[in-house]
C-alpha cells in the first residue's frame, strides 16, 4: 500500500502506535505494563538534590520512584529542589537519566521556560506562514516573562485555532509547574505521554489514521512486529544483518546472501546504512552501537558514509556517528530515548 498509515490499537491492554510508509513499518511505540513503575520520558518531576558527583559535574537527585542523574550541576546543593525533566529511559540498576531544561512539548508548539523568545521551525520557509505563525504566538502567549515559545514545523500546516489552543495549553502547564517547583518532597508534576500522545505529537499527518480496534490486524502490523522482535533483519537486494542486543553495546552484523558479485559488500552496507534508523526505532535500541559490516574496500567507506550520514539526518533519535574502528568497524552512540522492545513485549 503506498502512501502513510497510522494506526492506533492496543498489545495485551497497553496502548500501542504503528506508522506504516508504503507498507513497511516505519516507526513502532508501546506503553510498558502498568506495574512497571519506571520514570516516562518526558516526565516532569520536582526532584530534590540529593549528593553530587564530583569529577563529573552531576548530581543525583531524589525522585519519589528512587534516584535521577542530572550531568550539569553547577550551583545546585544537597536539599535544593528543582524541576527536572526525564530525558531517556534508565538502564537496569542505574538512575534516570535527566535534564534541568525543561521543555513542554506539544504536537504545534514548545514552551521553553527560562529561554525567553517567541521562534519558529527552520523548516516553515514560507514568509507569509512564517508572519502569520508569529501573530499568533504573540497573541496566545500575551506576557511571557522569562517563558519562551518554539513553533514546530507541523504548526505551518495547522488550523490557526488549534495552533493558538496548543500554545495557550502548554502556556498553562507550563505556569502551573513552575509555581508548583518550590517543596520539601520529591513530586511527580507531569507523567510523560503515553503510545497514542507520542504518535499524535510527533509523526506527521498520515494519508490515513486507522485508531479503531484491530487495526494492527488489519493492516498486517501483529506479523511485523513478529519480525521485528528477531534479531535476524532482511535487507534490500537479498542482504539481510543480525541485530543483537548485548549488556555492552548493540551489535549489527550484516551479510550480503546469495549474491556473490564484487560489489556485493558495498551493496550489502549501503542497504544497512538506510534501513539502520529504521530498525533501530521499531526496536527502540540506542546506546553504542556497533557494526561488523560486509567486506568492502576503503575506498568504498566514502560512498557508506554518505549514506549513513543522510539516514540518520532525518532521525528524529539523536545519534552521534562516531566513525571507523582501527578493526574496521563503524560505531555510533545513540540516545537512549526508547525501552527495548525485547523488554516491553517479552
Amino acid at each position: 500500500m503506498k502512501g502513510s498509515v497510522i494506526a492506533l490499537d492496543e498489545i495485551a491492554g497497553r496502548k500501542a502506535a504503528a506508522r506504516l510508509v508504503d507498507g513497511q513499518l516505519d516507526d513502532f511505540l508501546v506503553d510498558p505494563a502498568p506495574e512497571d513503575p519506571s520514570a516516562r520520558p518526558g516526565a516532569i518531576y520536582r526532584a530534590i538534590c540529593d549528593r553530587p558527583m564530583k569529577g563529573q559535574g552531576g548530581m543525583f537527585v531524589r525522585l519519589p520512584e528512587g534516584s535521577g542523574f542530572l550531568r550539569q550541576a553547577k550551583g545546585l546543593k544537597p536539599g535544593q529542589p528543582l524541576l527536572a525533566q526525564v530525558t531517556g529511559w534508565a538502564e537496569p540498576g542505574k538512575a534516570v537519566p535527566l535534564t534541568a531544561k525543561v521543555l513542554f512539548k506539544s504536537r504545534y508548539a514548545i514552551v521553553t521556560p527560562g529561554a525567553p523568545g517567541i521562534n519558529l521551525s527552520r523548516r516553515i520557509h514560507d514568509e507569509e506562514a512564517r508572519v502569520r505563525l508569529l501573530e499568533i504566538a504573540h497573541e496566545a502567549m500575551g506576557e511571557a516573562g522569562d517563558t519562551g515559545l518554539i513553533l514546530r514545523s507541523e504548526a505551518a500546516g495547522g488550523d490557526d485555532a488549534a495552533v493558538a489552543e496548543d500554545v495557550a495549553a502548554m502556556r498553562d502547564l507550563a505556569r502551573a509547574v513552575l509555581e508548583d517547583a518550590e517543596g520539601r518532597e520529591p513530586e511527580l508534576l507531569v507523567d510523560g505521554p503515553d503510545a497514542h500522545l507520542l504518535a499524535w505529537r510527533d509523526w506527521a499527518v498520515p494519508d490515513h489514521l486507522d485508531d479503531a480496534p484491530g487495526s494492527f490486524a488489519r493492516h498486517g502490523i501483529d506479523e511485523m512486529i513478529a519480525i521485528l522482535r528477531n534479531t535476524y533483519a532482511p535487507l534490500s537486494g537479498g542482504a539481510f544483518a543480525h541485530i543483537e542486543q548485548t549488556r555492552a553495546l548493540i551489535a549489527v552484523d550484516v551479510n550480503t546472501g546469495g549474491d556473490t558479485s564484487p560489489a556485493a559488500g558495498l551493496k550489502a552496507n549501503i542497504a544497512l546504512a538506510r534501513a539502520l534508523p529504521r530498525l533501530l526505532r521499531c526496536k527502540g535500541l540506542g546506546g553504542q552501537i556497533t557494526l561488523d559490516l560486509a567486506p568492502m574496500p576503503k575506498k568504498d567507506r566514502p560512498a557508506f558514509e554518505q549514506t549513513i550520514r543522510a539516514a540518520f539526518r532525518a532521525d528524529p533519535i539523536e545519534t552521534v556517528l562516531a566513525g571507523w574502528t582501527p578493526l574496521g568497524h563503524y560505531e555510533l552512540q545513540r540516545q537512549r530515548a526508547r525501552r527495548p522492545l525485547a523488554e516491553m513485549l517479552p
